[in-house]
């Protein structure tokens, strides 16, 4: 896969923690750690790290393993993902860890993970895959490259955007069907099954080196748990007061970039809401790209104009199917 080399334009808030004392774990994976309650309940994943320069979630799992945050019910695993690339990160070209190989949210397709392909980032993958498979409920913590609202990242079914729902946080949530680049985690196996029970949520927390950030990374994921019922809340300090009313968006377009000239045609950081269907936001090479539809959000538009890679996401207002 192509390096990334883009300049960074944004102040690191935060440094990296240490994660090294996690290493051993304690299922016979790297940085993999579960914690079993002996009670009858749902096993909750939190990963973290999937991509290396992202420390938010890093953030939130190093401060939830040293205050041995243990499950009620059920079970509890903390994962540490890409472990070469958070290792890699260096702050001078913070943009450039985001993988050492390839994308590790891009490879979770089982036929990728059971074919001959081979990649640093597949290798951890086929690694966690056992841990993974046998999850009820997945919270995967990422942060974004732009200054942007955060986002909840549901996938394509009801059942995800439910969960959302019961966390209550961020404000903003969006279902999405992903990237032509490959199959995340978060719609890996049974997660992307309407008739499965199992569910997973990708949250977007904020840019990738905002302190805040790492606050949200650990509150919703707090919050994440005791939806569940696997922690109280108020042991941890957190409120379970009302928050804003959360706001549903359905992406209708990927746009998936087929030239090696994409450009947009303003600095778009994400979030936006474009009034008018027919609004030129860009093109690819000579072809222009416009809004579909009025009132359409931008979701993540991205630095790393590649073909084959997805430049924005096009989303709609929807209402939630109670």
């Amino acid at each position: 896969m192509q390096k990334i080399d883009i300049p960074n334009t944004y102040p690191i808030e935060v440094a990296a923690p240490d994660i090294s004392a996690y290493a051993n774990g304690n299922t016979g994976i790297d940085y993999v750690w579960t914690f079993d309650s002996g009670q009858d309940g749902p096993h909750a994943m939190i990963s973290a790290v999937v991509h290396g320069n992202e420390p938010a979630g890093a953030i939130a799992l190093d401060w939830m393993l040293q205050k041995q945050v243990r499950p009620l019910q059920g079970k509890l695993t903390l994962a540490f993902m890409n472990i070469a690339a958070y290792e890699a990160f260096d702050a001078n070209d913070p943009n450039a860890s985001r993988w050492v190989e390839e994308d590790m949210n891009r490879v979770w397709d089982t036929d990728v993970l059971d074919g001959p392909r081979d990649s640093i980032e597949l290798r951890r993958a086929r690694a966690v895959r056992p841990v993974l498979e046998d999850v009820d409920y997945l919270f995967d913590i990422h942060t974004m490259q732009h200054l942007a609202p955060p986002l909840m990242m549901t996938g394509r079914h009801q059942k995800a955007m439910h969960l959302a729902a019961q966390i209550g946080i961020p404000e903003r949530v969006v279902a999405d069907f992903g990237h032509k680049a490959g199959r995340r985690m978060r719609d890996f196996g049974a997660f992307d099954d309407p008739t499965s029970q199992r569910a997973a949520l990708l949250i977007e927390c904020g840019q990738h080196w905002q302190v805040s950030a790492g606050h949200l990374a650990r509150e919703s994921a707090l919050r994440f748990l005791a939806t569940l019922g696997l922690i109280d809340l108020a042991s941890f300090g957190v409120q379970s007061d009302a928050m804003p009313p959360q706001r549903y968006f359905s992406v209708s377009e990927a746009v998936t970039i087929a030239t090696d000239d994409f450009r947009f045609s303003e600095n778009f950081m994400g979030g936006e809401i474009i009034p008018h269907a027919g609004t030129l936001i860009g093109h690819d090479g000579d072809v222009p790209v416009h809004t579909p539809a009025d009132d359409t959000m931008l979701v993540m538009p991205s630095k790393r104009l590649w073909r084959g890679q997805t430049a924005v996401r096009l989303a709609q207002s929807v209402t939630l199917d109670r």
